[in-house]
């Protein structure tokens, strides 16, 4: 094993089709997709409760996607935050369940809707009373979608000060939304931050989650920044349909172990 690999950092979210099968072969972790929408946590639980159980049977580490649409915890409208403190608490109770203590959530950040310092004030205390009650060994980390730097959401880490809410920087999203800012300058700053990625590429737009040789960015180039910057952050390839040629990419470049 060379001084770069990080097999036992990486994971493979479950939105692609053979993410468990690639998982179990390489050693890899798996990050559960299954709940990304709410309604999964609602009438059809026992369905996707099956899904998400076979296909933890291929990985012993786990990461929880955490639904995402519509919620917001900057939200003005007090009944939409108790909409986004439920779904939450949810993920976390779900979490909890399955013996994981890592959850992705988006930031709910929404431009032209919320004002940036108005959002890192609400989402400040969003996050502290959420995490108020949680135990020692959970970590959330805060997931970029339409942010257009990476600056906001260091100002809500920092402002909520505790270890257990990092960042998760998503390239992808942000090699779409970027302003006056590069993909290493963006990947840089997070780095004292950083408690998980999401891995994918695309060519500016759209977000089509493409493998991590299929794009515009160089992603050797910033998972050496990630990886050797945040040594203690975890590394999920969100890729849509298929995962297996990413996983190879990374096994060719010394990443993984073969």
């Amino acid at each position: 094993m060379n001084d770069k690999n990080i097999s036992n950092r990486v994971y493979l979210s479950t939105v692609a089709g053979d993410a468990a099968p690639v998982a179990a072969e390489y050693g890899l972790g798996l990050e559960l997709a299954e709940f990304c929408t709410a309604s999964n946590m609602d009438a059809d639980f026992n369905e996707w409760d099956a899904v998400a159980r076979e296909k933890m049977k291929s990985a012993d580490r786990l990461v929880l996607h955490a639904a995402f649409n519509e919620l917001c915890p900057a939200a003005i409208d007090p009944l939409v935050l108790d909409i986004a403190k439920r779904r939450y608490r949810q993920a976390y109770e779900l979490a909890a369940g399955y013996g994981i203590r890592r959850i992705v959530a988006h930031s709910g950040y929404v431009p032209f809707v919320y004002f940036k310092q108005y959002f890192v004030d609400r989402s400040v205390e969003f996050w502290q009373e959420f995490l108020s009650d949680k135990p020692a060994d959970l970590t959330v980390v805060l997931e970029n979608v339409l942010e257009d730097e990476p600056f906001m959401l260091i100002d809500v880490v920092k402002g909520v000060g505790d270890p257990r809410l990092r960042l998760c920087l998503d390239v992808g999203h942000a090699n779409i939304t970027k302003k006056d800012v590069t993909m290493e300058e963006w990947a840089r700053a997070v780095v004292p931050y950083l408690g998980h990625a999401h891995l994918h590429n695309n060519r500016g737009w759209p977000d089509s989650h493409d493998p991590l040789f299929d794009g515009d960015m160089d992603l050797e180039a910033l998972l050496h920044i990630l990886a050797g910057g945040a040594p203690d952050a975890t590394l999920t390839l969100e890729i849509r349909d298929s995962c297996r040629s990413s996983v190879e990419w990374l096994a060719n470049k010394g990443f993984l172990d073969r």
